[in-house]
């Protein structure tokens, strides 16, 4: 089958976030030890696995992540990587509907190019700064807040930017306070950079020490500061060596993302299910 690396939240290779994506034949998933397999020799953040489902339905494809060490509940960018490939290769034509983990998750292409995907956003909820947090990452919290299950992160608010771009966090030490790891964010020092916020994103849990670019971590991320900032829509710059920029929506109970994806790999996957 063919197997494809596609970086998303961005609009050139070796940027943003790379994802793989196996669009796989039949009308189910192989066993979940294949689908670890997979994910493990890809060795990217998230492998996505997607196949189509039957007509009339909620959904129109099934999809899976897994990064090498798990499957997750949620993932943007292998998300947006996903619908990039359907629409770039004419698999499928306008909106796509998921069938995920987490809900129905709806991606639609603009004529530009970029797609906005709709995800549940993520209930945050104010909680202490738990004992060695600050140690742990390198900076004392502003704010901490629990991000839910789907996300399943610790988001915390830092003093300012530099302090984003200058951590060394103990990545060890950080499994310690959340399912999957930290979401570590400021107010951007200068708007009108081209962002309104920055983050960088630490998941020692599901083998990640710092995840390049975070489509789910927005879903938090875009609440928190379109309550600071008092407005629906910001883009956010995820500050890791490879960079991305993620365009947020809040809209209630849904965060609109929006970015766009390059593919830069595609070849053929030999080992399959039965090999």
């Amino acid at each position: 089958m063919r197997i494809r690396i596609v970086d998303a939240f961005t609009d050139r290779p070796f940027a943003g976030n790379p994802a793989g994506v196996l669009l796989l034949d039949g009308d189910g998933f192989p066993g979940d030890g294949w689908l670890q397999d997979v994910a493990r020799e890809v060795n990217h953040a998230e492998t996505a696995f997607a196949h189509r489902l039957p007509a009339g339905g909620d959904a129109d494809w099934a999809l899976r992540w897994f990064t090498p060490v798990t499957e997750v509940a949620m993932c943007g960018h292998a998300t947006l990587a996903t619908a990039h490939v359907l629409h770039t290769t004419g698999t499928h034509e306008g909106p796509v509907r998921f069938a995920t983990r987490s809900g129905v998750l709806v991606a639609t292409p603009a004529a530009d190019g970029a797609i906005t995907l709709d995800f549940p956003t993520a209930p945050l909820t104010p909680v202490a700064v738990p004992d060695g947090v600050a140690e742990a990452l390198g900076a004392e919290p502003v704010a901490v807040f629990d991000t839910g299950a789907n996300v399943g992160d610790l988001l915390v608010e830092l003093a300012d930017e530099k302090t984003v771009r200058g951590l060394a966090p103990d990545h060890k030490a950080l499994a310690a306070y959340s399912a999957r790891g930290i979401i570590a964010t400021a107010r951007a020092d200068d708007p009108a950079g081209g962002y309104d916020y920055l983050s960088r994103c630490f998941f020692p849990n599901v083998g990640i020490d710092e995840d390049p670019v975070t489509g789910s971590a927005h879903t938090a991320l875009a609440p928190h500061w379109s309550a600071r900032l008092g407005r629906p829509d910001l883009t956010g710059l995820q500050a890791s060596p490879r960079t991305g920029l993620v365009r947020t929506g809040l809209r209630g109970e849904r965060t609109l993302l929006t970015g766009r994806a390059v593919t830069v790999i595609e070849g053929e996957l030999y080992a399959g299910p039965d090999a």
